[in-house]
């Protein structure tokens, strides 16, 4: 698995289609964090938008291989092991995105209130769920559950959008969860979302290593 992670990270760095969504991301990150806002407010603001970027990374990443290369790998690895690679690459991207974010908001924001210690901890945790629930989001939005294209960026899109409003979605209640920790000083550890959100991308990411055993 080692190597194909190497393989699957190698492929999304030259193709340079991870550019866009981290592009995006940060111009969001820069736009809504500023110094001296709380940062409990910062770190939710910087996880929420992690959402939509793990599933167009995620996306990305199990569309990225070509045709030919991909049949390959499978043949040699197994369609299961090439996928989970892809999947878990989109993760990771999504997760060094999602920590550099959560860096910048610790370093320039207020954290008297909270300490820096609780927050980090927080903001690590919330960062984590809201990778995991968009990821999830990814894995059920492309290849090889939804083969369109436009189907699929529409998929991902309702569906990130739906991750963040919908009340029993883990993204929103641990955003949700540090925000409020912002008006009373505490920061809550949101281990019940951590646990769905683990459950939900296992779930979503069974179901497309399963469709690409299948369907190739």
């Amino acid at each position: 698995m080692t190597a194909l992670l190497r393989y699957q990270g190698a492929l999304l760095l030259r193709s340079q289609r991870w550019l866009a969504p981290f592009v995006a991301y940060a111009a969001f990150v820069a736009v809504g964090i500023r110094p001296g806002d709380p940062v409990l407010d910062s770190l939710g603001y910087a996880a929420a938008g992690l959402v939509p970027l793990a599933a167009w990374l995620v996306r990305i990443c199990v569309t990225n291989e070509p045709g030919a290369a991909r049949d390959c790998a499978a043949a040699a690895a197994g369609p299961v092991r090439v996928h989970a690679a892809a999947l878990l690459t989109g993760l990771a991207g999504t997760l060094l995105a999602g920590a550099l974010a959560a860096g910048a908001a610790l370093l320039v924001c207020d954290g008297a209130a909270t300490g820096p210690g609780a927050a980090a901890v927080a903001g690590a945790l919330v960062t984590a769920v809201c990778a995991l629930t968009g990821s999830a989001v990814g894995a059920l939005s492309g290849r090889p559950l939804v083969r369109r294209r436009g189907h699929g960026i529409l998929a991902a899109a309702l569906g990130s959008l739906l991750a963040l409003v919908l009340a029993p979605s883990p993204a929103r209640g641990a955003v949700t969860a540090l925000v409020s920790g912002a008006r009373s000083g505490t920061a809550e550890v949101p281990l019940t979302a951590v646990a769905v959100a683990l459950a939900l991308a296992a779930a979503a990411g069974t179901a497309a290593c399963l469709a690409a055993a299948r369907r190739g």
